[in-house]
Formats: structure tokens, sequence, C-alpha cells
């Protein structure tokens, strides 16, 4: 039987500890993007998109909510975990009347709430500096989505596996962080040579932006080839992060 009391229990918990964090979980990303927006701005009038519909600006935004919502997403649950491991807290989850899969569902679930939280609260704050003449309320959500449980799967992982910080911080430089920046974030694939363009059509993170995106200005038909992929990939992730931690491998030092 399913222990819904003690899975709701761990997701208010995990949202106490995200609100209660709120200074490094809420304004941070906040003031990080309306820095980015502030700055970027005053080159706007020099950049020059190649399809020119939209200003520099309106092909930021999108770029930059995806950005903080995967930062975020990765950085949430590693650090939930590696804490919760070194106070104890995580061996008390595990000694609880409650099977691992619904430890699992629980923290998955509390992610997607809090990451959907901090992609709306950027969304409202960012489209300020917008206008938006076609917005897709379903693909919004649905690229969003994809982007939690992806970041969120890898941040688990490194919860998992991790016992200090150290690992936190290396993937975030190394992986995370770069990741980003190269997906076409802050700048169109048509202003990369064909040696890279060919790298960046290989990145389903870069279908998720691009996609994304779109949600914001032009209504584009579904291409179920390269969702169904982006889907394939995204759950590998997701499943493989479940398989260790149901396997208990460096969850349990």
């Amino acid at each position: 039987m399913i222990n819904f009391f003690a899975m709701f229990t761990i997701v208010k918990f995990r949202i106490r500890e995200f609100i209660t964090e709120y200074h490094y979980s809420i304004l941070a990303p906040l003031t990080t993007n309306l820095l980015f927006i502030i700055i970027f701005s005053t080159i706007d009038r020099y950049y020059a998109l190649s399809n020119n519909d939209i200003s520099f600006i309106q092909f930021l935004v999108p770029g930059l909510i995806i950005m903080i919502v995967a930062q975020e997403s990765f950085d949430n649950p590693s650090a939930s975990i590696i804490n919760s491991k070194q106070i104890g807290s995580f061996d008390d989850f595990l000694l609880a009347p409650i099977s691992r899969i619904e430890i699992f569902i629980s923290y998955s679930i509390s992610q997607l709430l809090i990451g959907i939280f901090i992609g709306a609260l950027n969304f409202l704050m960012l489209s300020l500096f917008i206008k938006i003449e076609y917005f897709s309320i379903f693909s919004f959500l649905y690229y969003l989505t994809l982007v939690i449980v992806f970041f969120s799967s890898i941040g688990s992982v490194v919860g998992f596996l991790s016992y200090n910080w150290d690992t936190q911080s290396t993937v975030s430089n190394f992986f995370i962080s770069p990741i980003n920046f190269l997906s076409g974030t802050f700048f169109s694939i048509s202003a990369l040579p064909e040696s890279l363009k060919v790298i960046l059509l290989y990145n389903p993170y870069y279908y998720i932006i691009t996609y994304f995106r779109d949600s914001f200005y032009i209504q584009k038909d579904f291409d179920f080839f390269i969702n169904f992929v982006v889907l394939i990939f995204i759950s590998l992730i997701f499943f493989i992060s479940g398989y260790i931690f149901f396997k208990g491998y460096k969850v349990i030092k």
C-alpha cells in the first residue's frame, strides 16, 4: 500500500527547505536574470538575428528562463541530498516505513513543483521586458518539465554518489554551466560555423531550448521524432538516477 502521508511529508519538507533558503533559491536566480537583461539590453540594438523577426532580448529571455531552471534543478536536489547525508537526516528517510520508490517519487515531485515555480516566477519578471504575441502554455510547461527532470536527475545522481561539496561544484562548473552556455541560450545556431553546428544538432538540450523559445513567439508544428528522441534520452537519465538510488550504491556511507 502506498504511504501517501509519508510522501506528502517529504514533499512538504523539501518545499519548506526551499522556501527557508529563499535568498539563495529564489532571490539569487531572479537577480542573476535581471542583471543579464540589464547588461544585454545595452547591446540589443547592435545584435542582429538572422531571421530579423525578434530582437536579441526577445531571443534571450526564454533561454534565461531555461538556464536558471536548469541550474536550480541541478543545485537543489544535489545540495539537499549531500546536506542530508552529512547531518544524517537522509538515513532517517531510509529507515522510515516508506519504500525507496516512494522516497524517490516524493523527491521528484517536490523538485518538479520547485522548478515550475522558479520558471513561472522568472517568466513573470522577464516578460515585462519583451512583447509576447503568441504564447503556448502547453509547450512552456512541457519543455520546462523536461529540463527539470533532466537536470534534477543529474543532480540526484551527484547527490547519491557524493559525500562532500567538491563533486557537486566540479559537475556544476565543468558540465552544467558549459551545457547551459553552449546550447543556444545566448546565440543563434545560424551564427556558428558548420563544424560547430553539427555538434549542437546532436545535443538534446539544444532542441529543448529551441522549442521552448518557439512557445513564446511562433506557432510551430510539433516534431514528433525529435521530441521522442529527447524524451527517451531524458527518461533514460531519470531511470539511471532511480536505479542508483534503489540499488543503494553510495547512498549510505
